[in-house]
């Protein structure tokens, strides 16, 4: 597999963190359905996070498909002689020439009808990891927690990337994704509360008590459960879907029938998954007392759409939620909160 012509085209979120203590070991690496993201302390104590959709595109060998693509500036692989576009420039290829990406993951999980996901992830992860500090860094990445509503068995999944990032050069450990936005976003809060990642794929809860996870569960809606509905129920294709999604919707004031049913999508998911926290803690098993009222913070690229968390909000105000709650908030950088979390698990592990 050889890279030609790929230029660089992620995405750097730096944060000032106030430190200026020498650069740390340790990375952090969101295996997301949709978008794949790694974190690393920078020089100046703060943390550098690069992102690329996970998606590609399979372009025509021909010579005029690659004069194509250098015209437009299109960075591309060559892969077993197939010229393939990446992340975000595959996305925005696709929509203009009105086909649909292909995916390398499905539900959270390695798609098992995608012949060509082992390569391409191999190099999205190349691209936005980099090489290892030192040899055998540790590199925290996330995985998904078993599903209440679909048969969804991580063990394969788990040891599969586990494997990758090790051959990568470093020292590869899983950490729920969830879990990895209670490092995130509940520092202040001795990482204790809800955890909530809203993905491509599932939704993944964590309850955790200083750090501790005390239940994790995943639910298989997420943001393409949304594009498929959409898409199903609008006569459109699911990329047309994703685009309307992304493109500045605000679901509590949809202008149009499109932006209705997403919307109407997006308040169901969020619905779906507070009733299940609820009946976890209304069951009992393996629940925390809280003595004081809880923090939920939500995150995630398909928590990105305008007012989500106002919707949030009032999808919580409708149910009896068993326990006293605090504040609910999304991630100040939601689409990045799972990576820096993965990033502050590998900083302060073992």
């Amino acid at each position: 597999m050889t890279n030609e012509d790929y230029n660089d085209d992620h995405e750097d979120v730096a944060i000032d963190t106030g430190s200026n203590t020498e650069v740390a070991l340790g990375k952090g690496l969101d295996l997301g359905t949709a978008n794949i993201a790694a974190a690393v302390q920078n020089e100046d104590g703060g943390i550098t996070v690069n992102v690329e959709r996970n998606a590609f595109l399979e372009i025509g060998g021909d010579g005029h498909s690659k004069t194509m693509l250098t015209k437009l500036n299109v960075p591309y692989v060559v892969h077993n002689g197939r010229m393939i576009v990446l992340g975000e420039s595959a996305f925005e290829l696709a929509n203009v020439f009105g086909k649909e990406t292909r995916r390398p993951m499905s539900d959270g999980l390695i798609s098992p009808d995608e012949v060509d996901a082992l390569p391409i992830m191999k190099l999205i992860i190349s691209k936005v990891l980099g090489e290892p500090a030192q040899p055998g860094e540790n590199c925290y990445f996330s995985v998904p927690a078993e599903s209440l509503d679909i048969d969804n068995n991580i063990v394969y999944h788990q040891g599969l990337f586990e494997g990758m990032v090790n051959k990568l050069g470093y020292t590869g450990k899983a950490i729920n994704e969830a879990h990895a936005v209670v490092f995130a976003e509940l520092a202040e809060n001795d990482f204790t509360g809800i955890g909530l990642s809203f993905g491509g794929g599932m939704a993944n809860a964590c309850v955790a008590y200083k750090s501790i996870p005390c239940v994790q569960f995943s639910v298989a809606r997420g943001g393409d459960w949304i594009d498929k509905n959409v898409a199903n129920v609008l006569g459109i294709q699911r990329s047309r879907a994703t685009f309307i999604k992304e493109s500045g919707v605000d679901i509590r004031d949809p202008k149009n029938r499109e932006e209705e049913a997403v919307a109407i999508y997006y308040a169901n998911l969020i619905n779906y998954v507070l009733q299940n926290i609820k009946s976890r803690f209304e069951s009992g098993s393996n629940m925390p007392t809280f003595n004081e009222p809880i923090d939920i913070a939500c995150a995630g690229g398909t928590s990105l759409v305008g007012g989500f968390i106002e919707v949030f909000r009032d999808e919580f105000a409708k149910i009896d939620f068993p326990i006293p709650v605090g504040r609910i908030f999304r991630a100040e950088d939601a689409l990045t909160s799972v990576a820096k979390g993965c990033l502050v698990a590998a900083a302060i592990g073992d």
